[in-house]
């Protein structure tokens, strides 16, 4: 499938701002399920950019301004090539000592512990317990059944919740966005050992006028001697060709499109318009 994306952040500040200094990870990754065969980024003021990649490999075109500005605009235009998954089907009966296997040398380690969105407390560990038993027994099957859980409590509710919601929040009120619906996921997989972290990117749902979209969220988890297998718990299923993948990370805050900060009075506006479509 060949799809192009158009995401456009464009910021209001209440007042002149002196400085700012951003990060975008807009650029969708190349893997073996996706390459990304074109990419532009605009900026409006234009200023350099340097690009780099973060802890988690992705890659960040980082910009400052240092002039007097009112609104900042930044541009990704994108067409992408995504395949389907080829693999087999996952391994079944996988338990978590697999991940003790010395052929493992995937750096999982930061997707089993607490985060700055994904926190871990006892009601998180007793309520995947409640759904998966006292112990993992199939380390995928586990996973879906933590996935379909949340999808089934949960009610998609976009006034609700703000993107500084936590997972405990997101879990108490049972209903959210996809970001929030990934959080919990990760949280309850994480709550058993499971590796399970943050995906940022798109979904492409068959649009074809001018509408307004969004970005979307969904998790992966690692399964030892086969790699990282993506769940949507939104939508309640697996991943596949009509997803683009952006970032990767513990959580939301290590995969935001577009961030920053900036000196100045008064408060900042954001408007964001996505839109996904098949390419000619």
């Amino acid at each position: 499938m060949r799809l192009r994306v158009r995401h456009l952040t464009r910021f209001h500040y209440d007042g002149p701002v002196l400085d700012s200094y951003n990060d975008a990870r807009l650029c969708p990754v190349s893997d073996p399920l996706q390459r990304c065969a074109s990419f532009d980024l605009r900026l409006n003021p234009d200023v350099p950019m340097h690009t780099h990649r973060d802890f988690y490999l992705n890659r960040v075109d980082h910009f400052e301004l240092h002039q007097p500005h009112e609104t900042l605009e930044v541009e990704a235009r994108s067409l992408i090539e995504t395949r389907s998954d080829t693999r087999s089907a996952p391994p079944s009966s996988l338990p978590l000592e697999a991940l003790n296997d010395p052929k493992v040398n995937e750096n999982y380690f930061d997707f089993v512990v607490e985060s700055k969105f994904v926190s871990q407390n006892v009601a998180i560990w007793r309520e995947a317990v409640d759904i998966i038993g006292q112990s993992v027994t199939d380390i995928w099957t586990d996973s879906v059944k933590l996935g379909q859980y949340v999808h089934s409590i949960f009610s998609y509710d976009p006034d609700w919740t703000h993107v500084h919601t936590n997972a405990a929040e997101a879990l108490k009120d049972r209903r959210g966005v996809c970001q929030d619906y990934a959080h919990v996921m990760i949280a309850l997989c994480r709550s058993q050992g499971i590796p399970a972290r943050y995906v940022s990117g798109y979904f492409y749902n068959g649009k074809t006028g001018d509408e307004n979209e969004a970005s979307h969220a969904w998790m992966e988890v690692f399964l030892p001697n086969y790699g990282w297998k993506a769940w949507d718990p939104t939508h309640n299923r697996e991943a596949d060709s009509r997803y683009i993948k952006l970032a990767i990370g513990r959580d939301y805050d290590d995969a935001k499109p577009v961030s920053g900060r900036f000196r100045g009075k008064g408060k900042q506006h954001m408007d964001v318009i996505v839109q996904i479509r098949l390419a000619e």
